[in-house]
């Protein structure tokens, strides 16, 4: 059985004391690949060495929403992400893999990128601004986007209905009902990714999920955050998205090896994994 942690920032200072083992109970799980969404300048340069490192982690590139907030050098920041694709992605050096010009081969995506107003709504023009930017970017170099929604599920779907049919990606961290999901699956292009909450009693996605289509599930764990039954309260980690799979197998009727099949399938398909 093989599956795909789609969400795991496990380059964070979280994991120094053991991300080795971190990394091993990962593959005795089955976890064949891990994406790495950045999330600001600060942790950029542990999320491109761990990349480097790991020959199954993909690392993505983008300025997280809560990074703009009360940052006067977001822009900066933004502009870097830029110089980063086009350097990575675009063709645009020739340094070696590694130097501070060129950190890594490629990046599989822009992320982790979107809105969030659950901590303060005075930053929506700064938050949004940035994330047009982002999205454009993807679009730009063919890339899938990594949303992270918080506090702001019709603004950024209102938003995403600008660029139908041009953007594609997954919405991280998705904990909605149906019809959120339905206007996702609208859409098109885009997949909702499904993690500990699902575990969660009191989470709506018990009733969401056996209505989501499968094929429109990445399995994650937004490692070290977002920790499933039965390990709730404490540190998330990679081998923790078996956990995710059963919860999912068990609400849509579905042995835990059809899901792992298909939701690996989908994660490579969505995310360009493998390629």
């Amino acid at each position: 059985m093989q599956l795909i942690d789609t969400h795991a920032h496990i380059y964070a200072e979280e994991f120094d004391s053991d991300r080795a083992e971190v990394v091993a109970r990962a593959a005795e799980a089955g976890v064949v690949a891990m994406v790495l969404p950045a999330i600001d300048g600060e942790s950029n340069e542990r999320m491109f060495e761990l990349s480097r490192a790991l020959p199954n982690a993909y690392p993505f590139i983008g300025l997280h929403p809560t990074s703009v907030n009360d940052n006067p050098r977001w822009r900066e920041e933004l502009e870097e992400v830029e110089r980063l694709l086009k350097a990575c992605n675009g063709g645009g050096s020739t340094a070696p893999i590694g130097s501070p010009e060129r950190p890594v081969e490629r990046f599989y995506g822009v992320g982790e990128v979107g809105l969030d107003f659950y901590w303060s709504s005075d930053f929506v023009a700064e938050q949004t601004e940035c994330f047009r930017r982002q999205v454009e970017l993807a679009i730009e170099y063919d890339l899938p986007l990594i949303v992270h929604t918080r506090s702001a599920w019709d603004e950024m779907l209102t938003l995403l209905e600008d660029y139908k049919g041009r953007a594609r990606g997954v919405l991280h961290a998705f904990g909605e009902g149906v019809p959120t999901y339905e206007r996702i699956k609208a859409l098109g292009g885009f997949a909702v990714g499904i993690g500990g909450v699902s575990t969660y009693k009191k989470s709506p996605l018990a009733e969401s999920i056996p209505h989501i289509d499968l094929e429109d599930i990445l399995l994650e764990t937004d490692s070290p955050y977002l920790t499933p039954v039965p390990f709730r309260g404490k540190r998330n980690e990679p081998a923790y998205v078996a956990y995710v799979c059963a919860r999912v197998a068990e609400l849509k009727g579905l042995t835990v090896e059809q899901v792992a099949e298909q939701t690996t399938l989908n994660a490579r398909r969505v995310l360009g994994l493998g390629e």
